[in-house]
């Protein structure tokens, strides 16, 4: 999964793909098209900041950020059109303008949310979050991160179920950096594969995230080594979807994953 986040303030990308305050669509279609050709299957496309510290954006700013960004790339590429949010009136235009998934980092629990994401029928992506972007990495506490997440996703799974949403339509996300430290991203990571219990495609975004600064040091820019060695890492314990920022570089490494994965052994 390539991102592509049509904000100012996103951590890593923010501003890149906008143009005086809109969308620059001219830009957005020349890089989906050159993530596709690195091997994204899926491409999300998010309006609002999910950053720690992040504030809130209006409803109509969300629609006109992504919009017009599913309206030109749905007919630019083969890739699923992903929608980063947990508003149901953008998810609900979204799914007009071409969006395939809705990826919401709230797992669906804002309100009307459910209804809407049943009605559209569309594969959804469920997070766990402790707290809120504004407020997640103050202080989050766990007894137990692997069950307690792991219980959270499964309590939404069966909310969507019986919202309508089918089971074969769900994916889940344990959240990395959303209310966890450093030792908790560890941890899951390192047991990403208890997440399997839940029976569900598994995806993971640790792109360019903070934990790698509080590891190697690195800046933003820097972070691409950290990153594919997380890749490599969730991969090799069950991730299904990586959510990526740098596209080309993280397929050679399943590329060579899967090379090893393959040998047969006498």
């Amino acid at each position: 999964m390539g991102v592509l986040n049509i904000t100012p303030d996103s951590f890593s990308d923010g501003g890149r793909w906008l143009s005086g305050g809109r969308p620059d669509l001219d830009a957005l279609r020349r890089v989906a098209v050159a993530m596709v050709e690195s091997g994204a299957k899926i491409l999300d496309i998010g309006g609002e900041s999910t950053r720690p510290g992040a504030t809130p954006v209006s409803e109509e700013e969300e629609l006109d950020r992504v919009v017009p960004v599913f309206e030109a790339l749905k007919n630019e590429t083969d890739a699923v059109l992903s929608l980063d949010s947990s508003n149901p009136s953008v998810m609900r235009a979204a799914a007009g303008a071409g969006a395939g998934l809705l990826n919401d980092v709230r797992a669906l629990g804002r309100q009307n949310a459910l209804k809407v994401a049943a009605e559209l029928s569309l594969p959804v992506c469920l997070m766990h979050m402790q707290g809120a972007p504004d407020t997640m990495q103050k202080s989050p506490e766990y007894l137990d991160v692997v069950a307690e997440v792991s219980q959270f996703l499964a309590a939404r799974v069966e909310a969507c179920v019986a919202a309508g949403i089918e089971r074969s339509q769900i994916v889940v996300d344990p959240g990395f950096g959303f209310g966890k430290t450093l030792e908790h991203n560890l941890t899951l990571l390192a047991q990403l594969d208890r997440f399997e219990e839940l029976d569900l495609p598994i995806m993971v975004g640790l792109s360019r995230k903070s934990l790698i600064a509080k590891l190697t040091g690195r800046e933003v820019d820097d972070r691409l080594p950290g990153s594919l060695a997380l890749a490599m890492l969730a991969a090799e314990r069950g991730a299904s979807i990586l959510r990526v920022h740098d596209v080309a570089e993280t397929a050679d490494v399943l590329r060579i994953l899967q090379a090893v994965k393959d040998v047969r052994i006498p």
